[in-house]
């Protein structure tokens, strides 16, 4: 459970101990913007070290902290770079593992893409759970929020609130009747990441499809992991919840929002966002937690 100290005069609260995996896993598949196919094994960490990718492809192995001070682009996914060394579309990963409470973990990858997938969670999740998660010998601090802070572009924005209680809320709004306006709410500390949030596949609009591909995008996409929606509907369905594309909005944001290291203790709302502004209201958080 996390909840805010709003008597204190401090701006980190002590949250429950960090966590590690048991045990590693590994998960291989394509990637969705390269089309190429990588092998990914998470491996537990030490203390304090968070979570982190290794390009085990690349000479010396460079590491790319899963840190917002590595955010290197945002189009159509989040990528994270150190030096010369990148790795791309990196939230889902990270959603699961911040989902399920994995403070600290290693993350082995022989490409520049985590893999696809399903375009969930689930898998990842499902991973992590038979791996299990070891408690570790270090609280995980937790920024508390004393002021709004929002970013915004046109009417699309993300704000984060001083709330008692972690909280993430998502809205979309889009002219496929089959999307339309759909609206979720996710508190960690009612409904678990596993069940309410994972299993929400990325989606695309069918129109958008050809366009994206010329420019080099979703080379790897296809009906077995992404949901596509056209003016006459859903082209594989079914869906896994009735607001599954704004329950992976959400997911995206859990993904992006865990480049904090740890969540802050505040209701963060979001409204027909994207990974740049996910990641700008990160970068801002840090400027005022780093000042606290």
């Amino acid at each position: 459970m996390i909840r805010c100290d709003k008597q204190s005069p401090a701006w980190i609260h002590s949250s429950p101990r960090q966590r590690t995996l048991a045990h590693g896993f590994e998960r291989s598949g394509v990637g969705l913007h390269s089309g190429s196919i990588t092998q990914v094994r998470v491996l537990p960490a030490a203390v304090g070290e968070g979570r982190f990718f290794v390009r085990i492809d690349l000479p010396k192995s460079p590491v790319i902290p899963a840190h917002i001070a590595q955010l290197h682009q945002t189009r159509l996914s989040t990528e994270l770079a150190q030096g010369s060394a990148s790795v791309r579309t990196v939230e889902h990963l990270l959603a699961a593992l911040a989902g399920m409470g994995i403070d600290n973990a290693r993350i082995e990858i022989d490409g520049a893409e985590v893999p696809l997938l399903d375009g969930s969670a689930q898998d990842w999740v499902s991973a992590i759970a038979q791996a299990g998660t070891l408690l570790q010998d270090g609280d995980r601090s937790v920024p508390v929020l004393s002021e709004p802070i929002w970013v915004h572009q046109g009417d699309a924005f993300v704000a984060a609130l001083p709330a008692p209680q972690l909280r993430f809320s998502y809205g979309i709004d889009f002219e496929l009747a089959a999307i339309g306006q759909q609206w979720h709410t996710w508190l960690p500390e009612q409904e678990s990441f596993e069940r309410s949030i994972a299993p929400a596949r990325t989606f695309g609009l069918a129109h958008e499809i050809d366009h994206l591909r010329t420019l080099g995008l979703i080379q790897g996409g296809s009906l077995e992991n992404a949901l596509v929606c056209s003016a006459e509907g859903w082209l594989n369905p079914p869906l896994r919840f009735p607001n599954e594309p704004v329950r992976h909005k959400l997911l995206d944001l859990v993904g992006d929002l865990s480049l904090l290291g740890s969540f802050p203790c505040a209701h963060v709302l979001a409204y027909k966002a994207s990974h740049q502004l996910h990641t700008q209201l990160a970068q801002h958080l840090t400027q005022v937690f780093s000042l606290a």
